[in-house]
This record gives C-alpha cells, sequence and structure tokens, in this order.
C-alpha cells in the first residue's frame, strides 16, 4: 500500500493512494495516523487493508499530502558518503574534513525532526543563517519491527516501507561546528518527506530505484540504489549492533553525486527555486526554497 496522510475537516487521517484511479481512500478515523499503523505492526496493516472495502475516496489532484509520519521516536537516522561516487566527487572540497580513504563502514549522523515538512511544503531559507543551501536526494526507509543487532540477512523483514527524502543541508554550517554535522543538517522546516509510504512489499528490488534531483528542471542529480556503497540491510545491521532500532525510526540511505558543493562552479538553493526529488517506485517531492525568517 501507499499510506498518506493528510488532514480532513481538522482530523488528520490516513488515506491509501490509488494511482491507476488517481484517488485516495480515506481510511477511518479508528484505524489511527499512518504512525499509528507502522507502530501498530502487522495487526494494524490487516486492519487497514480490511478498511479500504468501504473507504470513501477523493480526487489525489485535490489532495494536500502532509508528510506521511509527524511523529518521531528520535532525531531522524542518517547516513552519509553512502554512494563512491559521492565520496569521490567532495574529495578536496570538504574544507579539511577529508577522510584519507573510502570508510570500511557507514558513516551516521542524525537531525532533528523539526525538519521534515510535507511533499509540497516550501523549504525554509534564511541567507542570513548560511549562505550555502544544498540539495541531497534520498531515499528514507521505516522500521516496522524493534530490533537490535539485527543480522544483516534479516534486516529487511524489519523495514516497513519507503519514502522519498531530500536532506537540504547548509554546507557552511555542517564545517563550522567541530567537524560533526548536526547543526549544518537540523535546519527547520528543510526536510521534504513522502509523498507517501510505500510499503515494502511493493518494492520488489530496493537495490534497483533510480533516484533523482532536479532545480528549476534541470537536472542535477540521478542514480540508482544499486550504486550505494553499503546496502539497506548493510545500513540496518551496523546501525543496530548494540542500539535497538524502534518501529517508527526512519532512517535516510546518503545521496549520489550531483550534489551542488561538489560542482564547478558551485551550486546552492536560493529563494524562489523549485526542487523536484523524485524516487522510481516511490513518488515525487515538488518544493519551494521560500525565504524564512529563522534567526
Amino acid at each position: 500500500m501507499k499510506l498518506a496522510s493528510l488532514t480532513v475537516d481538522g482530523v488528520r487521517r490516513a488515506g491509501v493512494v490509488q494511482e491507476a484511479a488517481q484517488a485516495i481512500a480515506l481510511l477511518p478515523p479508528t484505524v489511527g495516523t499512518v504512525d499509528d499503523i507502522v507502530r501498530g505492526g502487522p495487526t494494524a496493516l490487516d486492519t487497514a487493508r480490511a478498511a479500504l472495502a468501504d473507504a470513501d475516496t477523493i480526487p489525489l489532484a485535490g489532495a494536500r499530502l502532509e508528510s506521511p509520519l509527524h511523529r518521531f521516536n528520535r532525531d531522524i537516522l542518517c547516513t552519509g558518503w553512502n554512494y563512491w561516487d559521492h565520496f569521490e566527487e567532495s574529495k578536496g572540497k570538504r574544507e579539511g574534513q577529508d577522510p584519507v580513504t573510502r570508510p570500511e563502514h557507514p558513516t551516521f549522523f542524525t537531525k532533528g525532526p523539526d525538519t521534515v515538512i510535507g511533499p509540497t511544503d516550501d523549504i525554509s531559507y534564511d541567507p542570513d543563517l548560511s549562505a550555502k543551501w544544498d540539495y541531497e536526494a534520498e531515499i528514507a526507509l521505516v522500521i516496522g519491527r524493534d530490533g537490535r543487532s539485527i543480522p544483516e540477512e534479516k534486516a529487511l523483514e524489519h523495514v516497513f516501507g519507503y519514502l522519498v527524502a531530500n536532506d537540504v543541508s547548509q554546507r557552511d554550517l555542517q564545517r563550522a561546528h567541530g567537524g560533526q554535522w548536526l547543526k549544518g543538517k537540523s535546519i527547520d522546516a528543510t526536510m521534504p518527506l513522502g509523498p507517501w509510504l510505500t510499503t515494502a512489499d511493493e518494492i520488489a528490488d530496493p537495490a534497483g530505484l533510480r533516484v533523482q534531483c532536479e532545480v528549476n528542471g534541470r537536472l542535477l542529480q540521478n542514480a540508482s540504489s544499486s550504486d550505494m556503497a553499503f546496502s539497506f540491510a548493510q545500513i540496518i545491521a551496523e546501525l543496530s549492533r548494540g542500539m535497538t532500532l524502534r518501529a517508527g525510526d526512519v532512517i535516510l540511505t546518503g545521496t549520489p553525486s550531483g550534489i551542488g558543493s561538489a560542482r564547478d562552479p558551485q551550486i546552492f538553493l536560493g529563494a524562489g527555486d523549485v526542487v523536484v526529488t523524485r524516487v522510481s517506485g516511490l513518488g515525487e517531492l515538488r518544493n519551494t526554497v521560500t525565504r524564512t525568517r529563522l534567526t
């Protein structure tokens, strides 16, 4: 299923996107929100499927979709340098933060949940806060079952589903705070997420998804998830080693080459730019960079 979140008559509802009919089936309030379904396990998902039979539908075109998830257990968990072409393109451009060799394990960091916005919401932009706003198209996955020290061969059994994300980053802030990335990744209302949460059973091969980012109609990122340095299963296994992952945790899996800070000349986002982020089989985000006072 493709689970979407939207507000109807002042109440946040879960819906199921029916792309062929260009409609959304509104699940009854008793089913709960998308967050409730994720945390409710197989029983909640079965209940949502059963409710489709009597669900009212509304046109997809007229619906304002929100971020599918609103309730976060913790910071968004993120993976850096997870496409080798991206790792190589930024060599010598990380302002003294270059590792000597390719990492042997995934590189992890977090970003605050207040970064999350919906699939058509404005990306906040304040040039007084940062001069280097960069785009990063990514696949996000959502954990559907608690686990610690999850074996790689069982890791995908813990995935509830997948979404599209854009890890908009402020490169100067990312470099300015002792070499760690939290600050430059955690500015409010800067990370589009959605447009819906596609359950894992709908993705036959998560290693064959195409990841793209366009800015003002120009295709700047275009890669396959098969190009990842570390697979989805490896990320989950490494991250969960000694650390419990909970149902509802969101994990970003890295961005491919083509980022603005690695280009010559560099490309950074500015007010009015339209950023389109898409992943094959998972949908598309379309967000406008909008001047917002953040300081």
